[in-house]
């Protein structure tokens, strides 16, 4: 059915999606881990700890490639530089929003909120591209936003979701859909590695400016060796490099339904390690999350 090249692409497409599915039960572990200090560490913390070791595992990647690799790199110019960096922000609003919000409300429900970037991508690209969408693509966000219904579990009244964390959630699926939209069209003829590096540099100016302003202890060092190197590697390191080179192989049509796998590993994640209670309907908004997904990106017409 499918080609060795496609069947690569959808391991390793799978396997990124896998790996950022894991990174939120991470986060929410480190901010229960008790520090050396004898406090919890802070969002700041943890999220200046991801990007100051993801910029320097990825910056030696760019120097191994630069000394061993068979290709010719392209150089990015000055401005490809200014505008990845720019594009990076929205990479370290993200974080932030995300980290944020997994305080506030359960793992199993800030992922739900964090795969609006559905129909909020729908919604960019009907304003920006000022074209309607398609009828598949009016259909799949109402699939969305009914499974959404039942996967943050609104029908039960006994559970009472945090709405400051629901809003950071729905920031953070804002901010990662103006990243989805405008990495695939910044700076393409230059290695993903390199791109990686300058996003992540703009990304990190954020992340400082939000650890200067909100950090109101003495920073924790601990946060690199005990959980900055893990939340790093599944956050910034390893799944880029993943999706990267597994999208190319499988199309944006099959890397983004195999990409949907993010959605029910972070949820079993959450429900196995860290005891979130999931109850049947909201299992059943996250199969509707996934088969809108599914919808969206499966051509329908005959070749």
């Amino acid at each position: 059915m499918f080609g060795n090249k496609v069947l690569k692409g959808v391991f390793l497409v799978g396997l990124g999606a896998t790996s950022y599915g894991m990174l939120a039960t991470f986060v929410k572990l480190a901010y229960a881990d008790i520090s050396s200090q004898g406090l919890h560490y802070t969002p700041a913390e943890v999220i200046t700890a991801q990007f100051i070791i993801g910029i320097l595992i990825i910056g030696l990647i760019n120097i191994f490639q630069s000394k061993f690799s068979k290709e010719v790199l392209v150089k990015p110019s000055v401005t490809d530089i200014k505008k990845l960096m720019i594009v990076g922000t929205s990479t370290g609003l993200t974080s932030i929003f995300y980290y944020l919000a997994v305080k506030y409300i359960p793992v199993s429900i800030g992922i739900v909120l964090l795969m609006q970037t559905v129909w909020m991508g729908v919604l960019l690209e009907m304003f920006l591209e000022k074209k309607s969408p398609s009828k598949i693509k009016i259909v799949s966000v109402f699939i969305v936003l009914l499974g959404t219904v039942l996967a943050t579990n609104l029908f039960y009244n006994k559970i009472e979701l945090n709405w400051e964390g629901v809003v950071l959630g729905l920031l953070a699926a804002a901010s990662f859909t103006t990243t989805m939209y405008a990495a695939n069209k910044v700076a393409t003829s230059i290695s993903s590695a390199q791109r990686s590096l300058y996003m992540l540099l703009g990304g990190a100016v954020i992340v400082f400016i939000f650890a200067l302003l909100t950090q109101h202890t003495p920073f924790n060092f601990d946060i690199f060796f005990k959980w900055g190197i893990i939340i790093a590697l599944f956050g910034t390191v390893i799944p880029p490099m993943l999706l990267n080179a597994g999208f190319p192989l499988t199309g944006i049509g099959l890397g983004s339904i195999v990409s949907s796998l993010e959605l029910p590993v972070s949820v079993t994640m959450a429900f196995f390690i860290l005891d979130e209670n999931v109850i049947f309907s909201q299992w059943i908004g996250i199969m509707l999350i996934i088969l809108a997904i599914v919808v969206m990106n499966i051509n329908f017409k005959k070749k």
